[in-house]
């Protein structure tokens, strides 16, 4: 049985490289075999649109992003697997958000952040050269993530920003309109999140520093050759900490071979050994895929016919949904039966917990009854995820927690009322 759902993107900017495969194509792959688990698996091409001006490159990079999905074991018929500009109800997600975020929030995104730093630092306007794409592009992230309700996102620790922001967004949301949106949770594996390249940076396109995932046997062999070491000669020590080699290897090996590695650095090994040992690990592993890869990159056919069959299942999905957060924020026939009255009394059907930001930057939660009136309402939280930590307790120990919460509760009503809201969700343990 499906209990909760999992979602990734690829943005089509560029050649898959091994930070991509370690750091989202393999986790998440893994994941999908999971019987409890519901993946959705997407080809991000318009956020490709903000940092990519050539078409030609945007549709190279998708076809080789989705061979290297189904090459590394991806099973259409078994998740939903897409490309992100084949659902239009994803645009339309991202103007719906929009109009609920605040610009300070956006103002704090990190890509941003960068590149007004950059301006200021270079003695340019603080906004040359930044399009409202890049200003935009955590609202389009949140649209894809909001409009499947992902429960769990695989992303690398920057990413997690993204992550918060779109939590923000569905509880802005949900609490001018009611409950639509999970709210999402970011998921990393520490030790890979972020796989250094060739240079000992982050692997990443911008930095020219990648290793492609499916170049041919020897090419891999020459970028891992030309790995960024010290000056150590063999027989001398080396330290673990900071090895971009290192690093690589740990993302690929068992914890034996990792423990191996690590005495043969403190053994002295030579570089070049050390960089053979890699390159035998990491082709051990990525060579059985790279044939698969080969196959499906010749037959372009095949995949866009995944792609759109993958488009099917994902509106199947996107439309009703989208219909029904339309209807939420008023943009409905003229003709139709639903009044601000019953809309009313649809959003509150039955009591529930909202979870929402206010403008002085604190998080807050309040719990209403059937009939909309406040049960409890909360002080400030300095984060989203304390905010989300106490409602988990109450809804895991009913009325018995709101001693121990008390200090963080505004304002309480009758205790006989709110134990019965908490008894309507099946979790007061009283």
């Amino acid at each position: 049985m499906k209990t909760h759902r999992v979602l990734t993107g690829i943005t089509t900017s560029g050649t898959p490289h091994l930070g991509n495969y370690v750091g989202a194509i393999r986790p998440t792959v893994r994941a999908s075999r999971l019987a409890e688990v519901e993946s959705f698996y997407f080809l991000a091409d318009y956020h490709a649109l903000i940092k990519v001006g050539e078409p030609a490159r945007v549709q190279r990079s998708t076809l080789e992003i989705a061979a290297t999905w189904l090459a590394c074991g991806l099973d259409p018929e078994k998740v939903t697997f897409y490309r992100q500009s084949d659902i239009p109800e994803i645009p339309e997600l991202t103007w719906l958000l929009t109009c609920v975020t605040g610009k300070g929030i956006l103002n704090r995104a990190h890509a941003y952040k960068a590149a007004v730093d950059k301006n200021n630092a270079a003695g340019e306007d603080p906004d040359a050269g930044v399009t409202a794409g890049l200003f935009m592009y955590p609202v389009l992230m949140a649209a894809d993530i909001l409009m499947f309700n992902a429960h769990q996102v695989p992303v690398g620790r920057d990413q997690i920003q993204h992550i918060e922001m779109a939590r923000d967004m569905a509880s802005s949301f949900n609490h001018l309109y009611g409950e639509h949106f999970t709210l999402p949770e970011a998921v990393t594996e520490d030790h890979v999140a972020l796989l250094p390249g060739l240079d000992g940076r982050k692997m990443s396109k911008s930095y020219d520093n990648t290793i492609p995932l499916f170049v041919p046997r020897e090419q891999l062999r020459k970028l891992i050759m030309g790995i960024v070491t010290d000056s150590r000669a063999p027989g001398e020590p080396k330290s673990t900490e900071g090895s971009a080699l290192f690093q690589l290897y740990q993302a690929f090996a068992s914890a034996e071979e990792t423990t191996a590695l690590a005495r043969a650095f403190a053994d002295g090994i030579a570089w070049g050994d050390a960089k053979q040992t890699l390159f035998e690990r990491l082709d051990h592993e990525i060579a059985p895929l790279r044939e698969v890869y080969n196959q499906l990159i010749q037959d372009p056919a095949r995949i866009e016919k995944t792609l759109k069959a993958g488009a099917d299942k994902a509106r199947a999905i996107a439309t009703p949904f989208t219909a029904r957060l339309r209807a939420a924020v008023g943009l409905r026939r003229l003709d139709s039966a639903v009044s601000a009255a019953t809309t009313k009394a649809a959003k509150s059907s039955a009591p529930s917990f909202k979870q929402y930001r206010e403008s002085d930057g604190l998080f807050y939660f309040k719990l209403v009854d059937a009939g909309g009136q406040l049960l409890l309402q909360s002080t400030g939280f300095a984060s989203g995820k304390e905010a989300a930590a106490a409602i988990a307790r109450l809804q895991q120990e009913g009325s018995g927690a709101l001693d121990g919460l008390r200090s963080q509760l505004a304002t309480e009503a009758d205790p006989a009322a709110v134990a019965q809201a908490l008894a309507h969700f099946g979790l007061d343990k009283a």
